[in-house]
């Protein structure tokens, strides 16, 4: 059998975040820490263990724990502003702890008071959660062929995961699997486990250190308290899907947020004025400065759909009927509408107002590019299009899934 590949796992010694406002100041620390050598890991795809390390040890992979556990409990309008600093820094380390999110989600919406008592503490003292959702030879997103069977006290999974974004860098692993009435079920693995091999085969052009590659379940046992039915998420109305959009559409507001930074700095500081424009600096040409104040408009836009997202996700969680958990899957599509196209014509628009000088490898800004081009792949935005144009116009509720 394959051996998981090597990263080095340090125990984890998490600050406590306590509130919404501590989530957001230590959001914009860490998006400061980050910004620094983002270009280099992207180019070097390589992540040192000291810098994730420092990521989750400043508690913002805890921010999401309820109150009754200890955590912050921040708002989802906080949790989304959160992913948008962080991955404007670096979306590759922006990204990593989005599933961790929804795994703690699922805990929260369908583990028992035990599990939830189990895996919060243990989120709270900075362990990194991760994916093994998805597979990759399947006629749809949805077909999964990973099984969970009965094993004696526990169960047994079998199967082969792909795009499990964070799997190098995580210390738990959660793993879907159906069971013999094809039901999913979350089961979480600690790393190191026998039969649970993380494989770092992620190639993409971009968000290239996310450690997005394969994990491999073979005669893998998991004790069944470390099974969480995920499926009855799905069977009556729930904001699971919702989140998991969210904090999507916020690593692309992100993406977006940092290509138009740089976009200005390099008109002020590098970009030339075309000869007609007959000014000084690019930064007076007319043209450019209408861009500019498109992009502008745009990502800002982008930026309040995404905030208004989270109050809406907000007002529907004490109570989440088939209306309020609609309305906030209609919400969050709108808002990822914005995020995925202000992200890619940012990045777009860098280069042509930036002229030539801005493609060069030195500045590392094709990343953005690559960035944006890459997570938005992760749902098709033109049926984003269609649900909400079926919303407004014959009243029809988004489907229950992880993509609405």
């Amino acid at each position: 059998m394959p051996v998981s590949a090597p990263y080095e796992l340090h125990q984890p010694a998490a600050h406590v975040i306590r509130d919404d406002a501590e989530a957001i100041a230590v959001a914009h620390q860490v998006a400061a820490l980050l910004r620094q050598g983002a270009a280099e890991r992207d180019r070097e795809r390589r992540v040192p263990a000291e810098v994730v390390d420092a990521f989750s040890n400043s508690g913002l992979w805890g921010i999401t724990v309820p109150r009754a556990h200890g955590g912050a409990e921040v708002s989802y309008a906080t949790l989304a502003r959160v992913i948008a600093i962080v991955s404007a820094a670096d979306p590759s380390l922006g990204q990593i702890p989005q599933n961790h999110y929804c795994l703690l989600e699922d805990i929260r919406l369908q583990g028992s008071a035990e599990q939830q008592r189990f895996f919060f503490d243990l989120v709270l003292k900075g362990n990194r959660f991760a994916n093994a959702l998805s597979e990759t030879g399947g006629k749809t997103v949805q077909d999964i062929q990973t099984r969970l069977a009965s094993d004696g006290d526990g169960y047994r999974i079998d199967g082969r995961k792909g795009y499990c974004t964070g799997s190098l860098y995580a210390h738990w692993i959660g793993v879907l699997a159906l069971d013999q009435q094809d039901r999913a079920h979350l089961a979480f693995v600690e790393r190191g486990t026998p039969g649970l091999v993380v494989v770092d085969d992620w190639d993409s052009i971009g968000q290239r250190t996310t450690s997005s590659g394969t994990v491999l379940a073979d005669g893998l046992r998991v004790p069944a308290f470390n099974v969480v039915p995920s499926y009855r998420s799905y069977e009556s109305p729930t904001l699971a899907g919702p989140f998991a959009q969210l904090t999507t559409a916020a690593i692309d507001a992100g993406i977006g947020r940092a290509a138009l930074d740089d976009t200005i700095a390099f008109v002020r500081e590098h970009a030339r004025p075309w000869v007609d424009a007959k000014v000084e600096k690019a930064g007076d040409d007319p043209l450019t400065i209408i861009q500019v104040g498109a992009l502008e408009i745009r990502q800002e836009a982008a930026e309040a759909l995404l905030e208004r997202a989270g109050w809406v996700l907000d007002a529907a969680r004490p109570a989440p009927d088939e209306d309020n958990v609609a309305a906030a899957s209609v919400a969050v599509a709108k808002a990822k509408v914005l995020t995925t196209e202000a992200a890619l014509e940012a990045s777009n628009r860098l280069f042509e107002l930036g002229g030539t000088r801005s493609s060069l490898a030195r500045h590392g800004f094709d990343r953005h590019w690559r960035n944006a081009r890459v997570h938005t792949l992760h749902d098709p935005v033109r049926w984003k299009y269609h649900l909400v144009g079926n919303w407004a116009l014959n009243g029809i509720k988004p489907a229950r899934h992880d993509w609405n």
